[in-house]
């Protein structure tokens, strides 16, 4: 026994010597507080900027570069404590630039690292979005023009034809048009960037999404949510809890509500005090996730003007119009309105409550402060429109745009007057989806506002590949191109029209067909008038432009849209949600198109035949039999496949199970795997001892 116990000790230590070790991964957390991707150094060319770096950390070299410029070398004139100044040089094209990093904690790259500004603003132009809620699993809204339902089957009743959406498709969408946008300076997302806060997969995601924004030139700022938080992946991968940020005359200010707090603690409030009092004369501009106001007047939950109330002096009426959130603790949401009259803070952002409102508050000395509230950008979690719920008003996947000027004044063009969704139709009326495949890239716009979308937009191509004018319909210049941190970045300056367009990079003209394969229904055997899903895996080398399941029964033909299971964008596996099918014998087929008409269907036919056996006591048998075809298509070629079960249900599902225990063993079958497989005889020897 104790010969054999050595033995297997032995080789395994030798097995565990042989494995490499894993080279550990370096974020931005580990170098700097600031800057990061959510949190830039903003300077002017010439200028000096300042950066946090963390506890031991030595910078060996800093460099910015952007698709069209750089790169450039920053000067490092000196360090005061973790306090690094660096100047700017004189030539550096205006521009939002990503920050290359060498040092002794590792090399690396921020996007939105460096803003430099030609001049600082006189206005401060802001598109603000909030709650993306981005997650690598499955959020999904459906929306078709101002309509937005939880259900594909109820919007279907009101409006066609309807899109899912995706949080990551929303937040993307959102993201890319305000990148456009030639009329703002900054896109300020106001927290819960991700559904859950420790979904790496899905900072990993958003953080693409922001360096695709950064890399069309549109500087980015971000705050923590209470989905955020505890902020563990947020500060390594976004920025820090809580920061400032000067731009010229402006002052912005991110706080940290923290999670179910609702609010900042004390000491927070007090590091904001002491910042407003070293940046007096200065425009404060607060962020903060969750809604300081709440009610207007009379109960109004959308908003309206509150006036003349003093937060010292007539502090039990004001707090009434104030959220649950900061009333949690009346004293830090006094001494928080206490700020906003004496400091003179013009505008407060907030997001959480996933609906538009919109407070103007008129101190007792007549000086007046915005406060605006934005739905959510990327959750469906929210009310519907058409509102289901009589007691809310109907909102939908929106953004906003506001402008501050350095006088004071707050502009909202959304807003003019109280109303249900006072925030752009962004993304609800214009939709981005992006595929990328190992030979190619393409995009697909809905775009369903009144007029051409124009403007930088950037896309990650692989390397060597062109735009296709023979499959690409929208207007284009091709600006620049280049390689940063191993991705390709293709920069256009886009003319997007009205309707659904596309555009397509490939390395050649595409002749290959995507591949679908129905995995499974559920349940297993629909029954009769009873709604059920279709799941099925779908791939191609560039990207699917479209997919839809038809269900042919009654000699009548109904089209049902797929939707993504995950929000990876490595996911490769659908679902379609059918209402129900008053039939006893159906054919369903999933149809799956790329972006050059290449076409691939997935055949499965679903019915209940009665067959009799004959035997020696005369008995009859009833069998469910369902038939399974896969045919694919495409512009040079024809493939049919055929197979065909009277179990075939349950055979469907077993196979289904095969295939995801192939995948999970074929993933675990390392040096864990191995180790266990070691074991295994040992443990068969001490039980034999035993």
């Amino acid at each position: 026994m104790k010969r054999a116990v050595a033995v297997l000790l032995a080789f395994m230590m030798l097995f565990l010597v042989q494995i490499p070790s894993a080279k550990a991964e370096v974020y931005p957390r580990d170098i700097f507080i600031t800057p990061s991707i959510g949190v830039p150094a903003i300077g002017v060319p010439g200028g000096n900027i300042t950066l946090e770096l963390q506890k031991g950390v030595q910078i060996n070299a800093l460099t910015i570069i952007s698709v069209l410029h750089g790169p450039y070398s920053l000067q490092i004139l000196g360090q005061e404590g973790n306090l690094l100044r660096v100047k700017i040089p004189e030539n550096v094209v205006p521009g939002d630039y990503f920050l290359q990093v060498k040092s002794n904690k590792g090399d690396i790259t921020i996007p939105n690292g460096v803003w430099v500004l030609k001049e600082y603003p006189k206005v401060l132009r802001i598109a603000q979005v909030s709650d993306t809620h981005v997650t690598s699993g499955s959020k999904i809204g459906y929306v078709c023009k101002e309509y937005f339902q939880r259900s594909p089957i109820k919007l279907a009743e009101l409006c066609q034809p309807v899109v899912p959406l995706h949080s990551v498709v929303a937040a993307d969408s959102a993201y890319t048009y305000w990148a456009m946008q030639k009329g703002v300076d900054v896109i300020i997302n106001t927290g819960d960037d991700v559904d859950t806060s420790g979904d790496l997969t899905g900072y990993k995601i958003i953080y693409n999404i922001m360096s695709e924004a950064a890399a069309a030139g549109k500087p980015l700022i971000n705050i923590k949510g209470n989905h955020d938080d505890p902020p563990t992946v947020y500060s390594k991968l976004i920025g820090p809890r809580y920061f400032y940020e000067v731009i010229g005359d402006f002052l912005i200010i991110g706080l940290d509500s923290r999670g179910d707090e609702g609010h900042p603690e004390m000491a927070q409030i007090a590091w904001m005090e002491k910042v407003l009092e070293e940046h007096k004369g200065k425009i404060p501009i607060v962020l903060v996730h969750h809604p300081v106001f709440y009610f207007g007047p009379n109960g109004q939950w959308l908003g309206g003007t509150i006036s003349g109330l003093d937060p010292v002096t007539d502090w039990d009426q004001l707090k009434g119009y104030l959220s649950k959130y900061w009333m949690g603790e009346p004293d830090i949401a006094k001494r928080f309105m206490e700020d906003v009259v004496k400091y003179n803070i013009k505008l407060v952002l907030a997001g959480h409550i996933h609906h538009d409102k919109y407070h103007l508050y008129i101190d007792k000395n007549g000086s007046k402060h915005w406060f605006i509230t934005l739905t959510a950008t990327g959750a469906p979690d929210k009310e519907t429109n058409p509102h289901t719920n009589p007691r809310y008003s109907p909102t939908w996947y929106g953004s906003n745009l506001i402008l501050v000027y350095n006088n004071g004044t707050v502009v909202d063009p959304y807003a003019p007057k109280i109303k249900d969704m006072m925030s752009a139709p962004i993304p609800q009326e214009f939709i981005v989806f992006r595929y990328h495949g190992k030979d190619g890239t393409a995009v697909k716009f809905i775009n369903e506002l009144n007029n051409s979308v124009r403007g930088p937009i950037t896309l990650v191509i692989p390397e060597g590949a062109k735009i296709d004018p023979s499959v690409t319909n929208i207007t284009y210049t091709v600006l620049g191109e280049r390689e940063i941190d191993g991705k390709y970045y293709l920069l256009l300056n886009a003319t997007i029209p009205v309707g659904i367009t596309q555009v397509v990079v490939s390395k050649e003209k595409d002749t290959q067909k995507p591949e679908v394969k129905i995995a499974y229904t559920f349940p297993s055997k629909p029954m009769r008038g009873k709604a059920f899903k279709v799941y099925f895996k779908a791939s191609d080398n560039i990207g699917i432009k479209s997919m839809y399941v038809e269900v042919e029964a009654n000699g009548k033909i109904s089209r049902y849209i797929g939707e993504p299971t995950k929000g990876d964008p490595t996911n490769t596996y659908y679902v379609a949600q059918i209402p129900g099918v008053d039939a006893n014998t159906y054919t369903i087929k999933v149809v799956v198109t790329d972006f050059y008409g290449n076409k691939a269907v997935a055949e499965k036919v679903i019915g209940k035949t009665t067959t009799t056996s004959t035997s020696t006591s005369s008995t009859q048998t009833q069998t469910t039999s369902t038939s399974t075809t896969t045919t694919t298509t495409s512009t040079t070629q024809t493939q049919t496949q055929t197979t065909s079960t009277s179990t075939s249900t349950i055979s469907t599902l077993s196979e289904t199970t095969s295939s995801t225990t192939s995948t999970t063993s074929s993933k675990t079958c390392g040096p864990a795997a191995f180790i266990g497989l070691t074991l295994l005889p040992l443990l068969f020897l001490m039980r034999r001892r035993r």
